[in-house]
């Protein structure tokens, strides 16, 4: 009895971790229409919106100052690593779906699952936040009738929700639903028209503000400031009024403006050459999107001094204290089409997760069904969008962006540790069995040693060598965790012994880790795209990423395990069954064991 529990729970086990088979000759139903241009400008597009003119000001007036510029440098630095791990996928798995299958191919169904309910998280969320935001900003230009009026006629006096149902944020998110329906290429003509001004706005800013740019404001002295509520609130002046802490806290906040370049990674069925060209879209798109938050975020503190922004729209106000009102109303017109390009560019992923989900059986099929017509996944784009619609209408833009990160956060930690784990395996036909560890002697210690840090000097993956890159990369990402939590929790305490003798217990583990997995072989795979510098990339995209998840308040992370539990059932009692992978292997199985009963049959005769 005790083996048969013990032979189902292997079993079920291996459902949980089995791995997505990709068929070479498999053909999509979706249409290959998008060019390098258009992968580039879906990328800028959903990146580029509330955050290049919102997030600047409001950095800079409460966390950064001045140095929001290099705030942004860093966060484009942590991006750029998860940027550059999404890359070496696209390369890899040509497939709709992003992250999700990413990991499908590389770590198993569980962990992929998890990811691709996250994804739809985040873009849902993300797509009712700026939906949102366009809303308040057009509110803004008729100085807030709009929510006068709703707040008096319909208000909602609860704490979770907003404060009146938002029906032009509704409207908004069923129009682009109604878009993104008709077709892909038509929504992405749009999309490049709408980046294309949303660039150009962002260029007359950048020439105008260097114009009127002032090097003292990046020198104030906050002792001639007359208001003592600003003046105790303005740090203590100069480039960094607030610290290094400042810095680091602002690029906390700037990570999320260039959150969306993921976007492109999604459209693997539906690029043209996709392994080449949508690791240049990602590439391209965050060069981009990072000299446009660097060149608004110098100009604007150069422009005005850096406690007297406005936090909620800080372009309009500056022009407006300068005086420069028509660059005033350019700049709030791009605004509006800027954030009309992220509404498109954040809405435009989801039902492609949803599709690439349901399609692998794991969350509803009838989701996965494509009109013949569009060429759309016309049910998952329907359902997607009266779901962000709700959203829009009950929420409030900061109670949805408080619910951004977490998904997005997760999705590149298992992006990075799936590079690593691809990185490090044999490539599929390669046997080097004379390399396995065979001899008695090779599991004393020392040969232990010898094959963990590959003294023996092995040049192909093997199964061992994959074994110990896997359980290395495991407890890494442990320590990891630990090294943030001291960095975050315990940094006014490491003056005392044993905190900092932990800490440098927990780093040297750490640099260990890295090492043994450096040392190990590869089977070198050509590849449009791979990521530099392998393991450290990857790794330090691990570290930065548990940093920022475990910055994240509890209230986050409890309406996370709330996500989850929901996806958790959907899964156990629909997905595990109806898994694609699991008929596949069914099939197989039973060929095999077809073809065995003929042989015995012909055995006989």
């Amino acid at each position: 009895m005790t083996g048969e529990k013990t032979q189902m729970t292997k079993k079920f086990f291996a459902s949980l971790t089995r791995k997505k088979t990709l068929d070479a000759e498999e053909t999509s139903e979706l249409a290959r229409v998008l060019s390098l241009l258009d992968l580039s400008a879906l990328g800028v597009g959903s990146t580029l919106g509330l955050g290049v003119y919102v997030l600047a000001g409001s950095v800079a007036k409460n966390i950064s100052g001045p140095a929001v510029c290099i705030s942004f440098l860093v966060a484009a630095v942590a991006s750029a690593v998860a940027g550059l791990c999404y890359a070496e996928f696209a390369a890899r798995v040509p497939k709709a779906g992003s992250a999700y299958v990413y990991s499908y191919v590389s770590v198993g169904e569980i962990v992929a699952y998890v990811i691709g309910w996250n994804l739809i998280l985040e873009y849902a969320i993300g797509t009712a936040s700026v939906a949102r935001g366009l809303s308040g900003y057009i509110d803004a230009l008729t100085d807030s009738q709009i929510k006068n009026g709703m707040e008096s006629w319909a208000k909602m006096d609860i704490d979770f929700m907003a404060s009146y149902p938002d029906f032009l944020a509704f409207g908004f998110v069923m129009l682009l639903t109604g878009l993104l329906s008709v077709g892909v290429k038509e929504s992405s003509r749009l999309n490049n028209v709408f980046t294309a001004l949303n660039l150009t706005t962002v260029t007359i800013v950048i020439v105008s503000g260097a114009i009127k740019s002032d090097p003292a404001n990046w020198q104030l002295d906050v002792s001639n400031i007359t208001d003592p509520v600003i003046k105790e609130n303005a740090g203590d002046g100069g480039f960094m009024p607030f610290g290094v802490a400042g810095i680091m806290a602002g690029a906390a906040q700037c990570f999320y403006g260039f959150v969306g370049f993921d976007a492109v990674a999604t459209t693997g069925e539906e690029a043209k050459n996709p392994q080449r060209n949508i690791p240049l879209a990602i590439v391209i798109s965050l060069i981009i999107i990072f000299l446009a938050y660097f060149g608004i975020s110098t100009v604007l503190t150069m422009m005005w001094p850096y406690y007297d922004q406005d936090a909620t729209a800080p372009l309009p106000y500056v022009y407006e204290k300068l005086g420069w009102t028509p660059i005033k109303w350019i700049v709030t017109i791009g605004a509006v089409i800027a954030l009309c390009t992220s509404l498109l560019g954040a809405m435009f992923p989801l039902p492609r997760v949803i599709y690439a989900m349901a399609n692998d059986g794991l969350i509803f099929k009838f989701l996965a069904k494509i009109n013949p017509k569009t060429k759309t996944p016309i049910i998952a784009t329907v359902l997607s969008g009266i779901l962000v619609a709700i959203m829009a209408i009950l929420f409030n833009t900061d109670q949805l962006i408080n619910m951004m990160s977490i998904g997005t956060l997760l999705a590149y930690t298992i992006v990075a540790v799936c590079v690593l784990i691809l990185r490090y395996e044999p490539v599929e036909g390669n046997s080097y069995p004379d390399l396995e560890l065979k001899k008695e002697e090779n599991y004393t210690f020392f040969g232990m040693f010898k094959q963990i840090f590959n003294l023996n000097m092995n040049k192909h993956a093997t199964s061992t060598s994959t074994k110990i890159t896997n359980w290395s990369i495991i407890i890494f990402a442990v320590f990891t965790a630990g090294f943030d939590a001291f960095i975050i929790y315990a940094l006014d305490v490491f003056e005392k012994p044993y905190v900092l003798t932990l800490f440098v217990i927990v780093t040297i583990i750490m640099l260990i880790l890295i090492v043994v997995i450096a040392r190990q072989p590869t089977d070198e795979v050509k590849l449009s795209f791979k990521v530099p510098w392998v393991p450290f990339i990857p790794c330090l995209s691990i570290i930065i990423n548990l940093y920022l998840m475990l910055e994240l308040d509890k209230d986050t992370w409890i309406r996370f395990a709330v996500w989850l539990v929901i996806g958790f059932l959907i899964y156990f009692f629909y997905g595990l069954k109806n898994s694609e992978e699991r008929k596949l292997r069914l099939d197989h199985k039973l060929k095999e064991n077809a073809t065995k009963t003929a042989d015995k049959e012909v055995t006989k005769f």
